[in-house]
């Protein structure tokens, strides 16, 4: 079953903010997503409907929408108390 991948303006300029190795490493792991939208690792996060996966230093934070098969990557940051708000 694939999924759509759609990425929001905002992750769009928050994956070109990270050095060029984290934006490939970024990249591949988003593409990965259409595939298999919850791998191993992921979490969905309490009280909200968003997914949350580790890179390294950074989360990639995603909505699932099954019924339209659809990702959509929402935030792409270095982990802080702020990454998930």
């Amino acid at each position: 079953m694939v999924y759509r991948i759609e990425i929001h303006r905002a992750a769009q300029k928050q994956i070109l903010s990270l050095p060029r190795k984290a934006q490939l490493e970024v990249a591949r792991t988003i593409d990965r997503l259409a595939n298999t939208p919850r791998p191993s690792g992921c979490k969905k996060l309490r009280g909200t409907e968003l997914w949350r996966l580790k890179l390294g230093r950074y989360r990639v934070v995603y909505v699932i929408d099954a019924e339209a098969k659809l990702v959509t990557v929402l935030k792409v940051a270095l982990r802080r108390e702020d990454t998930y708000k």
